[in-house]
């Protein structure tokens, strides 16, 4: 399959997926959770694939291309620090915490794959 847009990206479809799970769980955490773990758990996975598609448009530039994909790692990451918290203060369980950390870390490692891996996805604009 020939990849034309961030859509068709497996990482993207991934990430994409993982933060509606994320959406569809967070509905039944406490409303003092609102404006605090919800919003940021919410925040920071979808920012996993709106960095992914920033980063896909800017692949004319390979430095630019890895800076997103650099900045979608880090979303990621912080993810998986509210998924902690969110074990912890029993707003989740502890399969439904292995499962969404478990997807984190596959997204991670696919993108520290296309980071090592830039020159492959990326072209520099003729001058």
């Amino acid at each position: 399959m020939k990849i034309q847009t961030h859509q068709d990206l497996e990482v993207f479809r991934l990430s994409f997926d993982t933060a509606m799970e994320i959406f569809k769980i967070t509905k039944s955490f406490p409303k003092e959770e609102r404006y605090s773990l919800t919003d940021q758990i919410r925040r920071s996975s979808r920012s996993v694939s709106s960095n992914i598609a920033e980063a896909f448009r800017k692949r004319r530039y390979e430095k630019a291309f890895i800076s997103k994909l650099s900045d979608s790692e880090g979303e990621a990451a912080e993810t998986q620090v509210w998924l902690e918290f969110s074990i912890n203060c029993d707003y989740i369980d502890d399969n439904t915490y292995k499962d969404l950390f478990d997807k984190y870390d596959h997204i991670i490692a696919m993108l520290v794959t296309m980071i090592r891996t830039s020159s492959k996805w990326t072209f520099e604009s003729s001058k």
